[in-house]
């Protein structure tokens, strides 16, 4: 005998009553209990996201992300789980441990031809992969505090860090010679980088100055200090194309353009539009306009060449990173999870990226340009899609 189906058609119009005895158990309910409609789809959005690939192998929060500029599918990440990770998107089921660090992993990069990586962290380990041989991790000896970030020389093997311990670092990694020490800076170095044509060195400081350097000499060239600089610590800095000019920001909410030629600060305090901490700052491609983004939930697009505000970009939560997508967008990651992708010419919000429950920490570009990586307080990395946003 077929049980009776659940909903009849031909019953549709009758009246179905129920009386005190079909109650089989009461369950007392206020207002706050009740999910709105829309909180289902939200939390719907938040379990399956935005992204094509999550990487979840990290056991504590995520610090860094880097894209290799040669393999559009590797992505290292390292995190507070004092772990680091070589993955590729699409590839579940590939992924190589970067081990060795004792401390959080917070600083990752790639070598210009993708051939080599190196890992830093708070434990002052700096270690270098060869991603094109056997990932055999080589350890470089020196700084005596934790380090800040790393950079490649855009045409060579040579590594620069910056430390906790006042001072850059720069060795050689085919043979793990030390080629240089940069002595000079009266605090944590923040920030730093080679200039595009890799003839000069430039760093920020928590003792709010910047330095120009000469790499082979280690001579300190300029030291850009005081009025009208900034009042308190260096956060981030950024090189143009041309190796002219040096973009920086700082604690105070202060931006500022130094010739990088004359040492001189010459924006004329024209940049002054952000009320908190400066937390992020990218050159455009082409180099004539830039991104500024900062804990007061804003990110400003400038006419480099001008001095003129192209377009202010609000957010709902305090920026922390950004990532030129190419000569048009630009993306931004906030303390709110949520990655946002921008239309620099209109100041518009093109797209918004969920699949993170935290703060965003670090973006990343693909080699190809098709994927945008982030990092995230919440353990995890994101790749989401963005080949149509160039």
């Amino acid at each position: 005998m077929s049980a009776r189906p659940l909903h009849d058609d031909e019953d549709d119009n009758d009246e179905v009553f129920l009386d005190e005895s079909d109650i089989i158990h009461e369950v007392s309910m206020d207002n706050e209990d009740l999910p709105d409609a829309d909180d289902d789809s939200e939390l719907e959005e938040e379990e399956d996201g935005d992204f094509v690939h999550k990487f979840t192998a990290h056991t504590g929060e995520l610090y860094s992300v880097a894209c290799s500029p040669t393999d559009a599918a590797l992505v290292a990440t390292g995190g507070g789980d004092d772990k680091g990770f070589l993955w590729k998107i699409g590839q579940g089921d590939w992924a190589f441990e970067l081990q060795g660090h004792e401390e959080s992993v917070t600083s990752l990069a790639f070598s210009y031809d993708g051939q080599r990586f190196a890992s830093g962290s708070l434990d002052g380990i700096i270690k270098v992969w060869d991603v094109s041989g056997n990932l055999e991790g080589k350890k470089l000896e020196g700084p005596g505090g934790g380090i800040e970030w790393l950079r490649w020389h855009p045409r060579g093997h040579v590594l620069l860090a910056g430390s906790e311990d006042f001072t850059i670092w720069m060795w050689n990694t085919d043979n793990a010679a030390l080629l240089n020490t940069f002595i000079g800076h009266g605090d944590s170095v923040t920030c730093g980088d080679f200039t595009p044509d890799g003839k000069i060195i430039c760093t920020g400081s928590d003792d709010a100055t910047l330095r120009v350097w000469n790499p082979k000499s280690g001579e300190s060239i300029h030291v850009v200090r005081g009025h009208p600089y900034h009042t308190e610590g260096l956060t981030c800095l950024t090189i143009n194309s041309t190796s002219t000019l040096a973009l920086s920001g700082s604690k105070d909410g202060s931006v500022h353009i130094v010739n990088i030629i004359t040492g001189r600060v010459v924006d004329n305090n024209a940049l002054a539009s952000h009320s908190d901490s400066i937390e992020c700052v990218g050159f455009a491609p082409s180099g004539s306009w830039a991104a500024v983004g900062g804990l007061d939930k804003k990110l400003i697009i400038w006419d480099i060449e001008h001095l003129l505000p192209r377009g202010t970009c609000e957010h709902e939560g305090e920026v922390t990173c950004l990532a030129w997508l190419g000569a048009s967008y630009v993306a931004t990651g906030c303390v709110d999870g949520k990655v946002r992708l921008w239309d620099s010419r209109s100041g518009e919000c093109v797209k918004t990226f969920k699949g993170h429950s935290y703060a965003i920490q670090s973006l990343s570009v693909s080699a190809n340009r098709d994927y945008l990586v982030s990092a995230s307080l919440d353990g995890t990395a994101c790749a989401f899609e963005v080949e149509n946003f160039r």
